[in-house]
Protein backbone atom coordinates (compact mmCIF):
# COMPACT_ATOMS: atom_id res chain seq x y z
CA UNK A 1 0.00 0.00 0.00
CA UNK A 2 1.18 3.54 -0.78
CA UNK A 3 0.83 6.53 1.55
CA UNK A 4 2.21 10.07 1.39
CA UNK A 5 2.86 12.33 4.41
CA UNK A 6 3.74 16.00 4.10
CA UNK A 7 6.81 17.22 5.95
CA UNK A 8 9.38 20.00 5.64
CA UNK A 9 13.06 20.49 4.95
CA UNK A 10 15.63 23.24 5.27
CA UNK A 11 18.29 24.59 2.92
CA UNK A 12 20.21 27.45 4.43
CA UNK A 13 17.64 29.88 5.79
CA UNK A 14 14.82 28.71 3.54
CA UNK A 15 12.35 25.94 4.29
CA UNK A 16 10.65 23.81 1.65
CA UNK A 17 7.99 21.09 1.52
CA UNK A 18 9.01 17.42 1.53
CA UNK A 19 6.74 14.53 0.60
CA UNK A 20 7.49 11.39 2.62
CA UNK A 21 6.19 8.56 0.42
CA UNK A 22 5.84 5.16 2.07
CA UNK A 23 5.28 2.01 0.00
CA UNK A 24 4.77 -1.37 1.68
CA UNK A 25 4.94 -4.40 -0.61
CA UNK A 26 5.33 -8.15 -0.48
CA UNK A 27 8.79 -9.65 -0.61
CA UNK A 28 11.76 -10.13 1.64
CA UNK A 29 11.52 -7.86 4.71
CA UNK A 30 13.53 -4.69 4.30
CA UNK A 31 13.50 -0.99 5.11
CA UNK A 32 15.03 1.32 2.51
CA UNK A 33 15.14 5.13 2.52
CA UNK A 34 15.85 6.93 -0.77
CA UNK A 35 15.86 10.60 -1.77
CA UNK A 36 19.41 11.66 -0.81
CA UNK A 37 19.15 11.01 2.96
CA UNK A 38 22.16 11.68 5.18
CA UNK A 39 23.31 9.37 7.98
CA UNK A 40 20.85 10.83 10.52
CA UNK A 41 17.91 10.20 8.17
CA UNK A 42 19.05 6.64 7.48
CA UNK A 43 19.31 5.98 11.21
CA UNK A 44 15.63 6.91 11.48
CA UNK A 45 14.83 3.34 10.44
CA UNK A 46 15.99 1.99 13.80
CA UNK A 47 14.34 4.75 15.83
CA UNK A 48 11.03 4.33 13.99
CA UNK A 49 11.03 0.54 14.33
CA UNK A 50 11.65 0.75 18.09
CA UNK A 51 9.07 3.52 18.56
CA UNK A 52 6.38 1.62 16.65
CA UNK A 53 6.87 -1.50 18.75
CA UNK A 54 7.17 0.33 22.08
CA UNK A 55 3.92 2.19 21.40
CA UNK A 56 2.03 -1.08 21.06
CA UNK A 57 1.79 -1.34 17.26
CA UNK A 58 2.89 -4.16 15.02
CA UNK A 59 5.80 -3.34 12.75
CA UNK A 60 5.06 -4.75 9.27
CA UNK A 61 7.15 -7.75 8.24
CA UNK A 62 7.24 -6.60 4.62
CA UNK A 63 9.38 -4.65 2.23
CA UNK A 64 9.20 -0.94 3.11
CA UNK A 65 10.42 1.70 0.68
CA UNK A 66 10.50 5.35 1.74
CA UNK A 67 11.09 8.16 -0.73
CA UNK A 68 11.81 11.72 0.37
CA UNK A 69 10.73 13.99 -2.46
CA UNK A 70 12.11 16.09 -4.07
CA UNK A 71 14.63 13.29 -4.45
CA UNK A 72 17.31 15.57 -5.89
CA UNK A 73 17.66 17.66 -2.72
CA UNK A 74 19.83 16.37 0.11
CA UNK A 75 17.87 15.68 3.32
CA UNK A 76 19.54 15.96 6.69
CA UNK A 77 18.66 15.82 10.37
CA UNK A 78 16.21 13.86 12.48
CA UNK A 79 13.04 15.80 11.59
CA UNK A 80 11.70 13.01 9.36
CA UNK A 81 11.30 10.44 12.15
CA UNK A 82 7.67 11.35 12.86
CA UNK A 83 6.44 11.54 9.24
CA UNK A 84 8.16 8.23 8.46
CA UNK A 85 6.43 6.57 11.40
CA UNK A 86 3.07 8.05 10.39
CA UNK A 87 3.57 6.88 6.82
CA UNK A 88 4.06 3.31 8.02
CA UNK A 89 1.05 3.45 10.37
CA UNK A 90 -1.16 5.00 7.68
CA UNK A 91 -0.02 2.49 5.05
CA UNK A 92 -0.99 -0.36 7.42
CA UNK A 93 -4.39 1.25 8.22
CA UNK A 94 -3.49 1.92 11.86
CA UNK A 95 -4.30 5.63 11.54
CA UNK A 96 -5.93 7.95 9.04
CA UNK A 97 -4.20 11.19 8.13
CA UNK A 98 -6.06 14.50 8.68
CA UNK A 99 -8.28 15.89 5.93
CA UNK A 100 -6.91 19.42 6.32
CA UNK A 101 -3.51 20.20 4.76
CA UNK A 102 -1.12 19.09 7.51
CA UNK A 103 2.62 18.61 7.91
CA UNK A 104 4.53 16.57 10.48
CA UNK A 105 8.08 16.78 11.79
CA UNK A 106 9.96 15.66 14.87
CA UNK A 107 12.65 13.38 16.26
CA UNK A 108 11.56 10.16 17.98
CA UNK A 109 12.92 8.56 21.10
CA UNK A 110 12.97 4.77 21.21
CA UNK A 111 9.92 4.74 23.49
CA UNK A 112 7.89 6.97 21.18
CA UNK A 113 8.41 10.39 22.75
CA UNK A 114 9.14 13.45 20.61
CA UNK A 115 12.33 15.43 21.02
CA UNK A 116 12.83 19.04 19.86
CA UNK A 117 14.42 19.77 16.50
CA UNK A 118 16.26 22.75 14.99
CA UNK A 119 15.14 25.20 12.32
CA UNK A 120 11.43 25.14 13.21
CA UNK A 121 10.62 28.80 12.45
CA UNK A 122 11.85 28.91 8.83
CA UNK A 123 10.16 25.56 8.16
CA UNK A 124 6.90 26.74 9.74
CA UNK A 125 6.96 29.83 7.52
CA UNK A 126 7.58 27.62 4.48
CA UNK A 127 4.63 25.41 5.50
CA UNK A 128 2.35 28.43 5.71
CA UNK A 129 3.50 29.67 2.30
CA UNK A 130 2.89 26.19 0.82
CA UNK A 131 -0.78 26.26 1.87
CA UNK A 132 -0.37 23.98 4.89
CA UNK A 133 -2.76 24.97 7.67
CA UNK A 134 -1.82 22.55 10.48
CA UNK A 135 1.61 21.63 11.78
CA UNK A 136 2.27 18.72 14.17
CA UNK A 137 5.65 18.86 15.90
CA UNK A 138 7.35 18.30 19.29
CA UNK A 139 5.74 20.22 22.14
CA UNK A 140 9.06 21.90 22.97
CA UNK A 141 9.01 23.58 19.52
CA UNK A 142 5.36 24.61 19.53
CA UNK A 143 5.79 28.17 20.83
CA UNK A 144 8.43 28.87 18.17
CA UNK A 145 6.20 27.54 15.39
CA UNK A 146 3.33 29.84 16.42
CA UNK A 147 5.48 32.81 15.37
CA UNK A 148 4.49 31.91 11.79
CA UNK A 149 1.14 33.68 11.48
CA UNK A 150 -1.82 31.79 10.03
CA UNK A 151 -0.71 28.32 11.10
CA UNK A 152 -2.46 26.00 13.56
CA UNK A 153 0.23 24.32 15.65
CA UNK A 154 -0.35 21.06 17.53
CA UNK A 155 2.19 20.28 20.29
CA UNK A 156 2.86 16.53 20.35
CA UNK A 157 4.34 14.89 23.44
CA UNK A 158 4.48 11.30 22.13
CA UNK A 159 3.23 8.99 19.40
CA UNK A 160 0.35 7.58 21.46
CA UNK A 161 -1.08 11.07 21.97
CA UNK A 162 -0.88 11.82 18.23
CA UNK A 163 -2.48 8.51 17.23
CA UNK A 164 -5.35 9.06 19.69
CA UNK A 165 -5.87 12.51 18.16
CA UNK A 166 -5.87 11.22 14.58
CA UNK A 167 -8.31 8.45 15.51
CA UNK A 168 -10.61 10.98 17.14
CA UNK A 169 -10.30 9.31 20.54
CA UNK A 170 -8.77 12.27 22.38
CA UNK A 171 -8.41 15.59 20.59
CA UNK A 172 -5.31 17.71 21.12
CA UNK A 173 -5.65 21.43 21.71
CA UNK A 174 -3.68 23.73 19.39
CA UNK A 175 -0.83 25.64 20.98
CA UNK A 176 -1.70 29.24 21.90
CA UNK A 177 0.07 31.91 19.88
CA UNK A 178 3.14 32.97 21.83
CA UNK A 179 3.12 36.61 22.92
CA UNK A 180 6.25 38.40 24.16
CA UNK A 181 6.29 39.73 27.69
CA UNK A 182 7.82 43.14 28.52
CA UNK A 183 11.58 42.85 28.24
CA UNK A 184 13.73 43.74 31.21
CA UNK A 185 16.49 44.78 28.82
CA UNK A 186 20.20 44.53 29.47
CA UNK A 187 21.57 45.07 32.96
CA UNK A 188 24.68 46.81 31.57
CA UNK A 189 24.50 50.60 31.63
CA UNK A 190 26.84 53.41 30.62
CA UNK A 191 26.15 54.98 34.01
CA UNK A 192 28.56 52.36 35.38
CA UNK A 193 31.44 53.69 33.26
CA UNK A 194 33.54 56.44 34.83
CA UNK A 195 34.81 59.16 32.51
CA UNK A 196 35.64 58.29 28.87
CA UNK A 197 33.28 60.91 27.47
CA UNK A 198 35.03 60.80 24.09
CA UNK A 199 34.52 57.05 23.78
CA UNK A 200 30.89 57.29 24.84
CA UNK A 201 30.24 60.02 22.28
CA UNK A 202 31.85 57.95 19.52
CA UNK A 203 29.72 54.93 20.43
CA UNK A 204 26.61 57.11 20.49
CA UNK A 205 27.38 58.26 16.94
CA UNK A 206 28.06 54.66 15.89
CA UNK A 207 24.76 53.48 17.37
CA UNK A 208 22.79 56.33 15.81
CA UNK A 209 24.06 55.62 12.30
CA UNK A 210 24.88 51.91 12.44
CA UNK A 211 28.58 52.63 11.88
CA UNK A 212 31.50 50.26 12.42
CA UNK A 213 33.87 51.44 15.16
CA UNK A 214 37.38 50.69 16.43
CA UNK A 215 38.44 51.47 20.01
CA UNK A 216 42.20 51.85 20.57
CA UNK A 217 43.74 52.24 24.01
CA UNK A 218 45.99 50.78 26.71
CA UNK A 219 44.99 47.82 28.90
CA UNK A 220 42.37 48.59 31.52
CA UNK A 221 41.18 51.82 29.92
CA UNK A 222 37.61 50.52 29.54
CA UNK A 223 37.41 49.53 25.86
CA UNK A 224 35.61 46.23 26.48
CA UNK A 225 33.41 47.79 29.15
CA UNK A 226 32.27 50.47 26.71
CA UNK A 227 31.70 48.00 23.86
CA UNK A 228 29.66 45.54 25.93
CA UNK A 229 27.23 48.30 26.87
CA UNK A 230 26.56 49.28 23.27
CA UNK A 231 23.35 47.16 22.99
CA UNK A 232 21.86 49.22 25.84
CA UNK A 233 21.66 52.28 23.55
CA UNK A 234 20.67 50.57 20.30
CA UNK A 235 17.06 50.97 19.07
CA UNK A 236 14.57 48.16 19.66
CA UNK A 237 14.22 45.66 16.84
CA UNK A 238 11.09 45.69 14.73
CA UNK A 239 8.94 42.54 14.43
CA UNK A 240 10.46 41.84 11.00
CA UNK A 241 14.02 42.19 12.32
CA UNK A 242 13.24 39.95 15.30
CA UNK A 243 11.92 37.22 13.00
CA UNK A 244 15.03 37.48 10.79
CA UNK A 245 17.31 37.04 13.80
CA UNK A 246 15.18 34.27 15.30
CA UNK A 247 15.30 32.27 12.06
CA UNK A 248 19.11 32.30 12.12
CA UNK A 249 19.26 31.31 15.79
CA UNK A 250 16.64 28.61 15.20
CA UNK A 251 18.85 26.85 12.64
CA UNK A 252 21.51 26.39 15.32
CA UNK A 253 19.08 25.43 18.07
CA UNK A 254 19.75 28.61 20.06
CA UNK A 255 16.07 29.52 20.53
CA UNK A 256 14.71 29.22 24.08
CA UNK A 257 11.44 27.20 24.18
CA UNK A 258 9.89 29.48 26.80
CA UNK A 259 10.80 32.68 24.91
CA UNK A 260 11.33 31.79 21.25
CA UNK A 261 11.35 35.27 19.70
CA UNK A 262 14.70 37.10 19.90
CA UNK A 263 13.74 40.65 20.87
CA UNK A 264 17.13 42.02 21.96
CA UNK A 265 19.81 42.82 19.44
CA UNK A 266 22.49 40.10 19.34
CA UNK A 267 25.91 40.78 20.83
CA UNK A 268 28.49 38.23 19.72
CA UNK A 269 32.05 38.25 21.04
CA UNK A 270 34.06 35.34 19.59
CA UNK A 271 37.50 34.43 20.91
CA UNK A 272 40.48 35.58 18.86
CA UNK A 273 41.39 31.97 18.03
CA UNK A 274 38.24 31.57 15.90
CA UNK A 275 38.73 30.17 12.39
CA UNK A 276 37.50 31.77 9.15
CA UNK A 277 34.76 29.12 8.94
CA UNK A 278 33.71 29.92 12.50
CA UNK A 279 33.19 33.54 11.51
CA UNK A 280 31.58 33.09 8.10
CA UNK A 281 29.88 29.73 8.66
CA UNK A 282 30.29 26.34 7.03
CA UNK A 283 30.33 22.66 7.90
CA UNK A 284 28.70 19.77 6.09
CA UNK A 285 25.26 21.40 6.25
CA UNK A 286 26.53 24.98 5.63
CA UNK A 287 25.42 26.43 8.95
CA UNK A 288 25.69 30.14 9.82
CA UNK A 289 28.71 31.50 11.68
CA UNK A 290 29.31 34.40 14.06
CA UNK A 291 28.86 36.94 11.26
CA UNK A 292 25.28 35.84 10.63
CA UNK A 293 24.53 35.34 14.33
CA UNK A 294 25.37 39.04 14.71
CA UNK A 295 22.76 40.04 12.10
CA UNK A 296 20.89 43.19 13.22
CA UNK A 297 23.21 43.37 16.22
CA UNK A 298 26.86 43.75 17.20
CA UNK A 299 29.94 41.67 16.38
CA UNK A 300 32.61 42.55 18.95
CA UNK A 301 36.20 41.57 18.20
CA UNK A 302 38.37 42.20 21.26
CA UNK A 303 42.16 42.25 20.80
CA UNK A 304 41.72 42.70 17.05
CA UNK A 305 45.38 42.15 15.99
CA UNK A 306 45.38 38.76 17.74
CA UNK A 307 42.80 37.36 15.30
CA UNK A 308 44.06 35.30 12.40
CA UNK A 309 44.65 37.42 9.32
CA UNK A 310 42.63 35.09 7.07
CA UNK A 311 39.75 35.25 9.57
CA UNK A 312 39.72 39.05 9.53
CA UNK A 313 39.74 39.16 5.74
CA UNK A 314 36.52 37.12 5.75
CA UNK A 315 34.77 40.22 7.14
CA UNK A 316 35.41 42.41 4.11
CA UNK A 317 32.67 41.19 1.78
CA UNK A 318 29.89 40.88 4.42
CA UNK A 319 30.68 44.38 5.71
CA UNK A 320 30.23 45.76 2.22
CA UNK A 321 27.24 43.71 1.02
CA UNK A 322 25.35 42.79 4.19
CA UNK A 323 25.29 39.15 3.04
CA UNK A 324 27.73 36.28 3.56
CA UNK A 325 27.84 33.53 0.95
CA UNK A 326 29.21 30.11 1.89
CA UNK A 327 30.28 27.99 -1.08
CA UNK A 328 31.32 24.37 -0.87
CA UNK A 329 31.34 21.40 -3.23
CA UNK A 330 27.90 20.42 -1.91
CA UNK A 331 26.37 23.78 -2.79
CA UNK A 332 26.15 27.46 -1.96
CA UNK A 333 24.10 29.21 0.73
CA UNK A 334 23.70 32.91 1.57
CA UNK A 335 22.91 34.27 5.03
CA UNK A 336 22.11 37.89 5.97
CA UNK A 337 24.87 39.71 7.82
CA UNK A 338 23.91 43.32 8.48
CA UNK A 339 25.78 43.96 11.72
CA UNK A 340 27.77 46.63 13.50
CA UNK A 341 31.44 45.70 13.73
CA UNK A 342 32.94 46.88 17.02
CA UNK A 343 36.65 46.24 17.52
CA UNK A 344 39.01 46.91 20.40
CA UNK A 345 42.80 46.76 20.43
CA UNK A 346 45.94 47.96 22.16
CA UNK A 347 48.12 50.43 20.24
CA UNK A 348 51.15 48.12 20.48
CA UNK A 349 52.21 44.72 21.77
CA UNK A 350 52.84 45.91 25.34
CA UNK A 351 49.76 48.12 25.16
CA UNK A 352 51.23 51.45 26.30
CA UNK A 353 52.37 53.17 23.11
CA UNK A 354 51.59 56.89 23.27
CA UNK A 355 50.72 56.84 26.97
CA UNK A 356 52.05 59.87 28.92
CA UNK A 357 53.57 57.55 31.53
CA UNK A 358 56.20 56.45 28.96
CA UNK A 359 55.73 52.82 30.00
CA UNK A 360 55.89 51.54 26.41
CA UNK A 361 58.87 49.25 25.76
CA UNK A 362 58.16 48.68 22.06
CA UNK A 363 60.38 49.96 19.28
CA UNK A 364 58.92 51.97 16.42
CA UNK A 365 59.36 48.96 14.14
CA UNK A 366 57.61 46.69 16.66
CA UNK A 367 54.65 49.07 16.81
CA UNK A 368 54.40 49.17 13.03
CA UNK A 369 54.60 45.39 12.82
CA UNK A 370 51.84 45.02 15.41
CA UNK A 371 49.51 47.48 13.71
CA UNK A 372 50.18 46.03 10.26
CA UNK A 373 48.36 42.84 11.27
CA UNK A 374 45.18 44.69 10.32
CA UNK A 375 44.89 45.18 6.58
CA UNK A 376 44.19 48.53 4.96
CA UNK A 377 41.04 47.31 3.15
CA UNK A 378 39.52 46.21 6.47
CA UNK A 379 40.40 49.51 8.17
CA UNK A 380 38.86 51.34 5.23
CA UNK A 381 35.53 49.70 6.12
CA UNK A 382 35.60 51.01 9.69
CA UNK A 383 33.85 54.38 9.93
CA UNK A 384 34.97 55.50 13.38
CA UNK A 385 38.37 55.08 15.06
CA UNK A 386 38.67 56.55 18.52
CA UNK A 387 41.39 56.47 21.18
CA UNK A 388 40.39 55.44 24.70
CA UNK A 389 43.08 56.88 27.02
CA UNK A 390 43.95 55.54 30.45
CA UNK A 391 41.51 56.80 33.06
CA UNK A 392 42.83 59.61 35.32
CA UNK A 393 42.63 59.05 39.08
CA UNK A 394 40.25 61.99 39.52
CA UNK A 395 37.74 60.46 37.07
CA UNK A 396 38.03 57.07 38.72
CA UNK A 397 37.33 58.36 42.22
CA UNK A 398 34.80 61.06 41.35
CA UNK A 399 31.32 60.86 42.86
CA UNK A 400 29.49 62.30 39.86
CA UNK A 401 27.23 59.69 38.26
CA UNK A 402 27.64 59.28 34.53
CA UNK A 403 24.81 59.72 32.04
CA UNK A 404 22.61 56.58 31.93
CA UNK A 405 22.10 54.53 28.79
CA UNK A 406 18.40 55.48 28.68
CA UNK A 407 19.24 59.13 28.01
CA UNK A 408 21.74 58.25 25.29
CA UNK A 409 19.30 55.80 23.76
CA UNK A 410 16.64 58.49 23.48
CA UNK A 411 18.99 60.62 21.38
CA UNK A 412 19.87 57.58 19.27
CA UNK A 413 16.18 56.82 18.70
CA UNK A 414 15.52 60.43 17.68
CA UNK A 415 18.38 60.28 15.16
CA UNK A 416 17.16 56.95 13.78
CA UNK A 417 13.66 58.41 13.42
CA UNK A 418 15.07 61.21 11.27
CA UNK A 419 16.83 58.64 9.11
CA UNK A 420 13.68 56.55 8.68
CA UNK A 421 11.73 59.64 7.68
CA UNK A 422 14.48 60.49 5.20
CA UNK A 423 14.74 57.06 3.58
CA UNK A 424 11.02 56.23 3.74
CA UNK A 425 10.21 52.66 2.77
CA UNK A 426 13.48 52.17 0.90
CA UNK A 427 15.96 49.38 1.50
CA UNK A 428 18.11 51.47 3.85
CA UNK A 429 17.34 51.92 7.54
CA UNK A 430 20.39 53.88 8.75
CA UNK A 431 23.07 56.22 7.43
CA UNK A 432 25.79 53.56 7.30
CA UNK A 433 23.84 51.75 4.55
CA UNK A 434 23.61 54.74 2.20
CA UNK A 435 24.72 54.21 -1.38
CA UNK A 436 26.17 56.73 -3.87
CA UNK A 437 22.72 58.06 -4.84
CA UNK A 438 21.73 58.71 -1.22
CA UNK A 439 25.09 60.35 -0.48
CA UNK A 440 24.57 62.80 -3.34
CA UNK A 441 21.03 63.57 -2.22
CA UNK A 442 21.34 63.71 1.56
CA UNK A 443 24.99 64.69 2.17
CA UNK A 444 25.37 67.94 0.26
CA UNK A 445 28.08 70.18 1.71
CA UNK A 446 28.24 73.95 1.86
CA UNK A 447 31.37 75.85 0.83
CA UNK A 448 32.97 75.86 4.28
CA UNK A 449 32.37 72.13 4.76
CA UNK A 450 33.73 71.36 1.30
CA UNK A 451 36.95 73.30 2.00
CA UNK A 452 37.42 71.48 5.30
CA UNK A 453 36.80 68.12 3.64
CA UNK A 454 39.27 68.85 0.84
CA UNK A 455 42.00 69.80 3.31
CA UNK A 456 41.46 66.59 5.29
CA UNK A 457 41.38 64.48 2.12
CA UNK A 458 44.79 65.78 1.02
CA UNK A 459 46.41 65.83 4.47
CA UNK A 460 45.26 62.39 5.63
CA UNK A 461 45.58 60.65 2.26
CA UNK A 462 41.98 59.44 2.29
CA UNK A 463 40.56 56.99 -0.23
CA UNK A 464 37.24 57.34 -2.03
CA UNK A 465 35.72 54.83 0.40
CA UNK A 466 37.06 56.82 3.37
CA UNK A 467 35.57 59.99 1.91
CA UNK A 468 32.15 58.34 1.63
CA UNK A 469 32.34 57.02 5.18
CA UNK A 470 33.25 60.43 6.59
CA UNK A 471 30.19 61.85 4.84
CA UNK A 472 28.00 59.14 6.36
CA UNK A 473 29.34 59.79 9.86
CA UNK A 474 28.92 63.54 9.39
CA UNK A 475 25.32 62.94 8.34
CA UNK A 476 24.77 60.98 11.57
CA UNK A 477 26.40 63.69 13.71
CA UNK A 478 24.08 66.23 12.08
CA UNK A 479 21.08 63.99 12.81
CA UNK A 480 22.07 63.79 16.48
CA UNK A 481 22.35 67.58 16.40
CA UNK A 482 18.87 67.86 14.88
CA UNK A 483 20.24 69.56 11.76
CA UNK A 484 19.15 68.86 8.19
CA UNK A 485 22.26 70.57 6.79
CA UNK A 486 25.72 69.11 7.38
CA UNK A 487 27.90 71.90 8.77
CA UNK A 488 31.66 72.30 9.27
CA UNK A 489 31.34 71.24 12.92
CA UNK A 490 29.77 67.94 11.83
CA UNK A 491 32.48 67.35 9.22
CA UNK A 492 35.18 68.19 11.78
CA UNK A 493 33.88 65.61 14.26
CA UNK A 494 33.62 62.95 11.54
CA UNK A 495 37.19 63.66 10.40
CA UNK A 496 38.45 63.45 13.98
CA UNK A 497 37.22 59.85 14.08
CA UNK A 498 39.70 58.90 11.34
CA UNK A 499 42.91 60.51 12.61
CA UNK A 500 44.45 57.45 14.32
CA UNK A 501 47.66 56.58 12.48
CA UNK A 502 48.50 52.94 11.77
CA UNK A 503 52.11 53.61 10.81
CA UNK A 504 53.53 53.78 14.33
CA UNK A 505 53.48 57.58 14.56
CA UNK A 506 51.38 59.83 16.72
CA UNK A 507 48.36 61.44 15.05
Amino acid sequence: MLCSVRSLGLTGLNGYEVQVECYISNGLPGFDVVGLPDAAVKEARDRVRAAVKNCGFRFPVSRITLNLAPAGTKKSGTIYDLPILLGILAATDCVRLPQEPSAFLGELSLEGGLRPVEGVLPMAMAARDAGITALYLPAANAAEATLADGLTVYPVENVRQLVAHLRGEQRMEPAPVWMPSPSEGTHLDYADVKGQQGGKRALEVAAAGGHNILLVGPPGSGKSMLAKRLPSILPDMTRTESLEVTKIHSILGLVRPESPLVTERPFRSPHHTISPAGLSGGGTTLRPGEISLSHRGVLFLDELPEFRKDALEVLRQPLEDGVVTISRVSGSVSYPSEFMLVCAMNPCKCGWYGDPSSRCTCSRQSVRSYLSRISGPLLDRIDIMVEIPALPFTDLTGEERAEPSAAIRQRVNDARKRQQDRFGLGEHSCNAQMGPAELREFCRLDEASTSLMQAAFERLGLTARSYDRILKVARTVADLDGSEQIGPQHIAEAIRYRTFRFDGTQP
